[in-house]
């Protein structure tokens, strides 16, 4: 169902309540050090700015209990909107309180607030508070989700405050960055270009049972890669030596494996080393399958890097969630390097579907060489489920 955007309204003089998604990593010192989740909601705000209106964000930061914490405080991602805007953002020392309430009536064309963390207030995530939940929606005259990351939560910023303000006549629309998303992902996932090729790493089979099973049905091939990959091995009757593989999702291995057939590709060698995450442990490359006691698989090995390098090389659609092996530790960054490597190399419409495999190609350099990296890791995945938000289907 085709959404609303910004673009679809006249802002001039609007009060625009932006949810974003500042949920940005800071150091022991409270700085912050990765600022792209600020940087991608950037043309959001800009279109608001540039249209005589005004913005008020709102996000989340970490895990706080309900309550003010100033370790959690979006103070630094506020400084950050700023130093990237190049104009003042003022802050807001509460949520949804006198000091928001005050500074939102106050705003004036061309003027950016950021009130305090949703979570400081219990309302947020039990998301039927209603005096929260109105005082939220009292702030602006629009309501605009620009936080694909969080569009998998019904929290009150996320479904009960737009659902206020549409009650209230008011417009809920899409922000860019959403509308970029659900176009990439939503819009891949209906009708791909085929070949259509999905890459999944990462630890757990269990993280990934949903997605698994919704793209065998369809993908051309799903290639296994990451400590889930020695899961299967298992369920195959290989030996994993001492690697991390969870034996009570065998029974489930065996039935993707049936259920996948040719389509299912799993890694035909491993690199293996004998310590965790020390780059000068003894490491070697075995057969998919016989990795010897006291040695653990950290990567796929070089032969499956080479088919998983050919299969994309071919490939018209690729989407990859989960590294291919323990990338941080540089010996065993190899086969998710060589991944990236294809998917920057080809001509395929390539999405990284957010949290580790977003890490990694940043963490690589192809960032800037795939089609579209995601803001949002559980979003993604639910996306890849095949599930919908129902903080998007309630937009206008």
């Amino acid at each position: 169902m085709a959404k609303k955007t910004l673009a679809d309204l006249d802002l001039n003089a609007q009060k625009v309540l932006m949810r974003c998604d500042f949920n940005v990593p800071l150091n022991d010192a409270g700085e912050v050090t990765d600022d792209r989740r600020v940087a991608m909601a950037l043309p959001t705000i800009q279109h608001v700015l540039d249209h005589g209106g005004s913005v008020i964000v709102m996000s989340h930061l970490g895990r706080p209990k309900g309550a003010p914490d100033p370790a959690f405080s979006l103070k630094p991602a506020a400084d950050t909107l700023a130093k990237l805007l190049g104009r003042a953002v003022q802050l807001a020392g509460d949520t949804a309180g006198p000091d928001a309430q005050a500074k939102a009536a106050a705003l004036n064309p061309g003027e950016v607030l950021v009130v305090e963390n949703v979570r400081f207030n219990a309302g947020e995530k039990k998301g039927d508070d209603a005096a929260y939940t109105a005082a939220l929606a009292g702030l602006g005259d629009v309501y605009c989700n620009n936080a694909f990351g969080t569009c998998h939560r019904t929290q009150a910023s996320m479904y009960a405050v737009p659902k206020a303000m549409k009650e209230a006549g008011k417009p809920a629309v899409m922000g860019f960055l959403v509308e970029k998303e659900m176009k990439y992902l939503g819009d891949t996932m209906a009708s791909p270009q085929r070949p259509f090729v999905a890459i999944l790493g990462g630890a757990k089979v269990s993280d990934k049972i949903n997605v698994i099973d919704n793209l065998l049905g369809i993908c051309d091939q799903v290639l296994i890669g990451g400590a889930m990959a020695y899961t299967f091995s298992l369920a195959k009757g290989g030996q994993v030596g001492d690697s991390l593989v969870e034996k009570d999702k065998v029974e489930l291995a065996k039935q993707l494996l049936e259920k996948g057939g040719d389509k299912l590709v799993l890694p035909v060698d491993t690199n293996c080393g004998d310590a965790f995450n020390d780059p000068n442990c003894n490491q070697k490359a075995v057969a998919a399958g016989e990795i010897p006691d006291g040695w653990e698989g950290f990567d796929i090995g070089p032969k499956t890097a080479a088919l998983y390098a050919d299969i994309v090389a071919k490939a018209k659609t690729v989407i990859w969630n989960g590294p291919m092996g323990v990338f941080e530790c540089e010996p065993f960054a190899v086969g998710t390097k060589a991944v990236a490597q294809a998917l920057a190399d080809g001509d395929a419409t390539s999405i990284i579907g957010g949290g580790d495999s977003a890490a990694a190609v940043e963490q690589l350099g192809f960032a800037d060489q795939v089609s579209h990296v995601s803001t949002g890791g559980g979003a993604s995945l639910e996306m890849l489920e095949g599930k919908t938000f129902a903080s998007v289907e309630l937009l206008d």
